[in-house]
């Protein structure tokens, strides 16, 4: 049973990690001390839980605590060698754990196990890291919070920084906690409802203190020509420059993007001291640790034209990575890991917004969610004071600190589609839902389009929140909605990679009933649909620059002539073809078009749902509901298709095990001889 000492800590971790006020996303880190029987000896000893190595306040749970016997991590500063060699520390806090220790500590335990109290937080509130950097933050600190609050210089996270708060503590008995230069806050407590409190109390202070005495214009005057652009106009134009910025953006390794356009992060654009701020970069090591040092910055106002700005945003990036390049140069030493990429990993654009980029959805998001906490952070400083981050150098150690490579080093192998962004149209249901749950399981975040829209956003919610899936309504016979949809795609995800032409219907009738009506519908369907589709797709794909992948799920029907069922099968020889036309146009920008030929897939299908099946049954003359074994029983292998197989399929075309190969039908239909391909 988990001792309750560590259910109040998870209980009070998870309150303050549930407010942005209080803390960033997996920022911060709480602790308590308390007592439980050593099962090795039956005696009482005490112990320190705290929150673990890369996890999250808001989220925390006790397999995300760190459990180490108390004794033994005090009596490290009998062998503690000196901040040059503090580092070390980092691995012998593993001879203090209890049991099977919990979670990893983190850089932050000794904060935490060293200073005499109960119970420990350490947070990072944007209130608080305003007053941290501050220039006159010592200042300050004692104007706001007298002596119950105590102001502690920059020092980087370690050991060094557990016993200097641990000696100013006892050196100020009135006081519950204290700022730390350039970082955030620590407060303690007696108890879990005191510590929390106090928390509480230095972030609801610095709050009120700041928007009583702030600057009305912290940011400067607004700055003609940068005010934020109409709704529709900023987003219509973050469209546009999304792909040229994702593939300049992903020189080094490919990246996930995010866009928000924030009214904070539009304010702060449209105000003259943006660029002088922009250029100081972040300081809170939570925050450039995400975010890079500093963000690349558009130079030019909202109404310039997208062209233009391509073309400064490449004449930045190239500037940017120059200067990252020196950057690097002038701090390294000899040991310091080697330049993770040069990439900026946030945009900002005047009247548009600011783009953000990771791994993943999730790290892009969250970069941007640090961008616009050292926003509202300068935001404060300026308007008290001014703001005066951390220096590069120190920027640097903590950026290429061998204890963040190691945490790098740790992180679990990426999923073979990772960074990859994925269109499926008629994604809702049958094959396309089965396609869109198997690219996410592999890692890409996927865009399910659909002609029902609560359908694509409940399937989307049932392969994850919307840092792995969104859904958006698409009529793919609709330039508009088709557009819209990829357009949807970029501004969520960064970009686009992958798009599968599936969205169909069937209707099963012989030559002389199928009217003009019919064939309009399945053509415009199926034939112009996934020529729209691909056709704004492939704007994507190549203003990217980072190839990419067109799937069309054709039909055996493409090649096989079956009775009663013309307008379905010609429209499917279109599809079929026109894999082949984009396979010869697309190659030469890396760009791979491929088909699929299911056949008698019914189960799940909407197709077969909607008539179809029933048209077909009567066509074979056997009961609907034994049409997938009539089929199968036809097939050289004697097998029902799945929608998991056709999933299966688009999995591998977009593989770098087939990296070579364009312009290929894959029959998915467990063997129909008539439709080999010839």
């Amino acid at each position: 049973m988990t001792n309750p000492t560590a259910l109040e800590l998870i209980s009070r971790s998870n309150r303050l990690g549930a407010d942005p006020k209080n803390t960033n996303y997996a920022g911060g880190n709480t602790s308590a001390k308390g007592t439980e029987i050593d099962p090795v000896t039956g005696e009482e000893i005490q112990l320190l839980w705290v929150k673990g190595s890369g996890g999250d306040l808001g989220t925390l749970t006790e397999p995300g605590l760190a459990v180490l016997r108390l004794d033994r991590m005090r009596a490290l500063t009998n062998v503690y060698p000196g901040v040059d060699r503090e580092d070390e520390m980092v691995a012998a806090l593993d001879y203090t754990l209890h049991g099977k220790g919990g979670a990893a500590p983190s850089i932050d335990t000794p904060m935490h196990g060293l200073v005499d109290a109960a119970h420990v937080d350490h947070l990072h509130p944007d209130a608080g890291i305003a007053i941290a950097t501050a220039a006159d933050g010592e200042a300050l600190t004692g104007a706001i919070f007298g002596d119950r609050v105590v102001w502690v210089p920059w020092r980087r996270p370690g050991f060094q920084l557990g016993l200097d708060i641990a000696v100013i503590k006892d050196a100020n008995p009135h006081a519950i906690g204290c700022i730390l230069g350039g970082h955030g806050i620590t407060a303690w407590g007696d108890t879990s409802a005191a510590c929390e409190a106090n928390s509480l109390w230095i972030i609801d202070t610095a709050t009120a203190y700041i928007a009583e005495h702030s600057s009305p214009e912290p940011f400067g005057a607004e700055l003609t020509g940068f005010g934020a652009l109409a709704e529709a106009d900023r987003r219509a134009k973050a469209a546009a420059l999304a792909p040229t910025l994702r593939g300049l953006f992903s020189t080094d390794s490919a990246k996930v993007g995010h866009f928000t356009d924030a009214p904070e992060v539009l304010d702060f654009l449209s105000r003259t001291e943006h660029p002088r701020l922009a250029a100081l970069g972040t300081s809170c090591p939570d925050h450039f640790l995400r975010t890079k040092v500093k963000p690349m910055l558009l130079d030019l106002p909202a109404e310039a034209s997208v062209e233009d700005s391509i073309a400064r945003l490449q004449e930045l990036h190239e500037a940017y990575r120059a200067d990252y390049q020196a950057y690097y140069d002038r701090n390294a030493v000899e040991g310091s890991p080697a330049i993770r990429g040069a990439d900026p990993l946030i945009v900002l654009i005047p009247g548009v917004g600011m783009f953000s980029y990771g791994a993943n959805k999730q790290t892009a998001r969250v970069a941007g969610e640090f961008y616009l906490n050292a926003i509202n952070v300068m935001r404060g400083a300026e308007g008290l004071s001014s703001y005066e981050p951390i220096n590069e150098a120190e920027k640097f150690a903590i950026e290429y600190w061998a204890l963040e490579e190691a945490k790098l080093q740790r992180m679990p192998r990426a999923k073979p589609l990772a960074t990859r962004v994925a269109l499926v149209t008629g994604a809702a249901s049958g094959i396309g839902k089965a396609i869109a749950i198997r690219l996410a399981a592999e890692g890409a975040c996927v865009v399910i389009a659909d002609l029902d829209l609560a359908k694509a956003q409940a399937a989307a919610a049932e392969i994850g929140g919307e840092d792995v899936a969104i859904g958006v309504q698409a009529n793919v016979t609709d330039e508009a909605q088709v557009q819209a949809s990829v357009d949807a795609a970029v501004l969520a995800f960064g970009g686009l990679d992958l798009v599968v032409n599936n969205a169909g219907l069937s209707l099963s009738k012989s030559l002389l009933e199928t009217t003009v009506a019919d064939w309009d519908l399945q053509h415009n369907v199926m034939a112009k649909g996934s020529f729209l589709v691909s056709r704004a797709a492939a704007k994507v794909l190549i203003e990217q620059k980072l190839g990419g992948d067109i799937i069309y799920i054709s039909s055996k029907n493409s090649v096989f002539a079956g009775p009663n069922n013309i307008a379905y099968s010609a429209t499917k020889a279109d599809q079929a073809h026109q894999v082949r036309l984009l396979a010869a146009e697309l190659g030469e920008y890396g760009v791979k078009v491929n088909g699929i030929n299911p056949d008698g897939v019914v189960r799940g299908s909407g197709i077969f749902a909607g008539g179809w099946g029933a048209k077909r049954a009567a066509v074979y003359g056997v009961a609907e509901d034994d049409l997938g074994k009539y089929y199968a029983q036809r097939t050289l292998l004697k097998r029902e298709v799945l929608p998991e197989n056709v999933a299966n399929a688009v999995f591998v075309l977009c593989t770098s095990d087939l990296s070579h190969t364009t312009g290929l039908h894959i029959p998915v239909d467990a063997g129909v001889a008539a439709a080999f391909l010839r």
